[in-house]
């Protein structure tokens, strides 16, 4: 009995000291219980499991697995073991593939270590092996099994086999309910979302910080303020709101419900932010159109020695996009490539639309042609891109590649592919893709895409079966696509339909001065100058100003903004000269001012002098004053383009033999040798 006795004592002490020694790091000294149970030829499974979990404690895998084979038997807690050290190590396959070959028995343990290894490799089918054998076994419904279930299914994209397991058994925590409304968002599904946060609230009573992020999570989504500041008022008396992810959370949730002021107060309380929080205010102030504060943070955060990651160079460059701020994206571009992140996809999907709405689209072109593996987001970026500057041929060859490369297409792709088939007047085709291909696909058309559609029909001069697509697609009320037909009637100069579509316009939004200023025009063009008279009288009744154009240009580091007809700029008197300068030249070449889009009640003589202090013809004249010879005038416009504008760009291109691109509200106008690229329909 004493001998026995001291073989338990010596067998907890060696435990003991594997234990201690794993928990301090102290590789030798375990290594030293190793071998000397090595030396005592004495072999005890408990012993051995204790070896084993200190060897993955110690990151020593290699050495677990070796005593792990060489255990003459195994049982559960062996095997347990060894798939945790792999899995905490990132090693999920090793973890399945032990257990592939097991041949010790699975235990709740085992099976949940398992769910959770094929939940990290996306592994249904081996899921639904594990799930089987908890069933056979008995194991279904137990604690772990179950939570490692719902995560598995959720994780692998079944979010209704999850329901099914969720609805089959009572008495989930809160890590089971952080699961579903973690599925059924990544899903889309926020019905389903809502009703497992509402359960949530009236069967969890006790809340870890996973579970406001899972709900603020729905909140962002579902744009649900209210509740969002009632979990916020939830997580202040529990002091919650200090948690770097919960706090993260709650800016994230603000920032998509449109109050950008609020994300900030969350994110300044915080007394220790990281990466991802800075990441979060700077995505607030993005998704909520503050793009040079993003930035701004931007420099704040590498200030504050936070070394930038991948997300957060892809948020800083769509600000960029936002901005069309070439010369600052590709700053952005180089600080990526020095710290490592310029390769990850989500960088490099940014850099193609940073490139591309900055008005560079060979540079997009030479990110996207440069990625390693591409998903649907690089695709859809490039389509649309060169859609968004006249290139439809070159978006629908890029459509054609996704196609072959078998990426599958998304609700986004077809909104670039049917803008190309506008540009090309390819109606039957569009016509195609609307009603046949996307149902193929399973994507229910949107009004984004009927609005193209309509900008087809438009463009191919089918006025009215444009009308009639827009009244019979239940999209009656979207200005948009009254505003796109409108456009069109001045183009092909049905000013009768013109004239009815603008009373359309009008009783949707009755202050949205575009469409005053467009009826104008056709009354102009028709001479009917009674007509001009009672637009101009019905916007003075109604209170209706035309927003002032604005339009800025990047030279060097600086962006300066110019308002038409605003001379105080400190360069107006350059300017100036160089307008004139620029107007006489293009007189010589048949440009005449066009007197129809000034709204001004005034003498010829004092429209031509508004009209030449347009903004963007006086950010054109600043870009050639300060840019070398030969070098592209980029110029960003708050409105549409004027038609004078157009024309006298166009010329000046010619005169000037520079290659100018402007971005108003519509779509990029690459000109150069005095063509656009919008082939002057625009």
């Amino acid at each position: 009995m004493a001998g026995l006795g001291g073989a338990a004592l010596q067998l907890h002490a060696a435990a003991a000291v594997l234990r201690t020694a794993a928990a301090a790091g102290k590789l030798s000294a375990g290594k030293a219980v190793h071998a000397h149970m090595l030396r005592a030829s004495h072999f005890h499974v408990v012993l051995h499991n204790h070896l084993i979990a200190f060897y993955a404690k110690c990151g020593c895998l290699g050495l677990a697995r070796r005593v792990f084979d060489a255990m003459p038997s195994r049982n559960p807690v062996s095997g347990s073991l060894l798939m945790s050290g792999y899995a905490s190590s990132g090693r999920h396959g090793d973890a399945l593939a032990l257990l592939r070959a097991a041949d010790f028995d699975l235990n709740e343990y085992v099976l949940s270590t398992a769910l959770s290894a094929t939940a990290h490799v996306r592994s249904y089918d081996m899921g639904r092996q594990c799930h089987g054998h908890a069933v056979k076994s008995g194991l279904a419904e137990h604690h772990y099994v179950c939570n490692a279930l719902l995560h598995m299914y959720c994780q692998c994209a079944h979010v209704e086999d999850a329901v099914k397991v969720f609805e089959s058994v009572s008495g989930f925590d809160a890590f089971a309910f952080n699961s579903m409304i973690n599925g059924f968002l990544d899903k889309g599904k926020f019905d389903g979302s809502v009703r497992v946060v509402r359960s949530m609230v009236g069967e969890v009573e006790q809340w870890d910080h996973v579970s406001y992020v899972a709900v603020l999570g729905h909140c962002a989504s579902t744009k649900e303020l209210l509740l969002g500041c009632q979990v916020h008022a939830q997580a202040l008396k529990r002091r919650l709101e200090l948690n770097v992810y919960v706090g993260s959370a709650l800016v994230d949730m603000y920032g998509k419900c449109e109050c950008a002021s609020d994300a900030h107060s969350a994110f300044e309380v915080l007394p220790e932010k990281n990466v991802v929080s800075w990441t979060a205010v700077m995505t607030a102030y993005t998704q909520n159109e503050l793009f040079e504060e993003a930035l701004q943070l931007f420099l704040d955060l590498e200030m504050e020695g936070i070394r930038p990651n991948e997300f957060t160079y892809a948020v800083a460059l769509n600000s960029c996009a936002g901005l069309a701020a070439l010369k600052n994206g590709t700053a952005l571009s180089a600080s990526a490539v020095k710290t490592g992140n310029w390769g990850a996809l989500s960088v490099c999907n940014a850099l193609i639309n940073m490139y591309a709405k900055s008005g560079s689209i060979s540079d997009a072109c030479r990110v996207f042609l440069s990625m390693p593996c591409r998903d649907v987001v690089s695709w859809n970026s490039i389509i649309i891109g060169y859609a968004h500057h006249g290139l439809a041929r070159e978006a629908m060859r890029v459509f054609h590649d996704m196609l072959s490369a078998e990426e599958s297409p998304s609700y986004v792709t077809f909104v670039g592919v049917l803008s190309a088939c506008a540009q090309l007047g390819l109606v039957d085709e569009g016509l195609y893709y609307l009603n046949i291909m996307m149902k193929e696909m399973g994507i229910k058309p949107g009004r984004e895409h009927y609005t193209c559609m309509v900008g087809l029909l438009c463009r191919a001069g089918r006025l009215d079966e444009a009308e009639q697509f827009i009244l019979s697609n239940c999209i009656g009320t979207d200005v948009v696509a009254w505003k796109s037909l409108l456009g069109s009637c001045q183009v092909y100069k049905n000013y009768g339909l013109g004239h009815r579509v603008a009373e359309q316009i009008l009783e949707l939004k009755p202050n949205d001065v575009g469409t005053y200023v467009l009826l104008s025009n056709m009354y102009a063009k028709a001479n009917r100058w009674d007509g001009v008279v009672k637009v101009r009288k019905l916007m003075r009744e109604r209170g209706v100003r035309k927003e002032p154009g604005v339009s800025w240009i990047q030279v060097g580091s600086e962006v300066q903004v110019f308002r038409s007809d605003d001379k105080n700029h400190p360069w107006i008197n350059q300017i100036t000269i160089k307008l004139k300068e620029l107007i006489d030249q293009i007189k010589v070449i048949g440009y005449a001012p066009n007197f129809a889009v000034v709204l001004h009640d005034v003498e010829d003589e004092q429209k031509e002098e508004h009209l030449m202090y347009h903004s963007e013809k006086m950010a054109l004249a600043f870009g050639l004053i300060h840019s070398p010879e030969g070098a592209t005038i980029r110029i960003m416009k708050n409105l549409r383009i004027c038609d004078d504008c157009h024309v006298a760009i166009k010329l000046i291109s010619l005169v000037t033999r520079r290659r100018i691109v402007v971005r108003d509200t519509v779509r990029f106008h690459c000109i150069e040798d005095g063509v656009c690229s919008c082939d002057d329909y625009w």
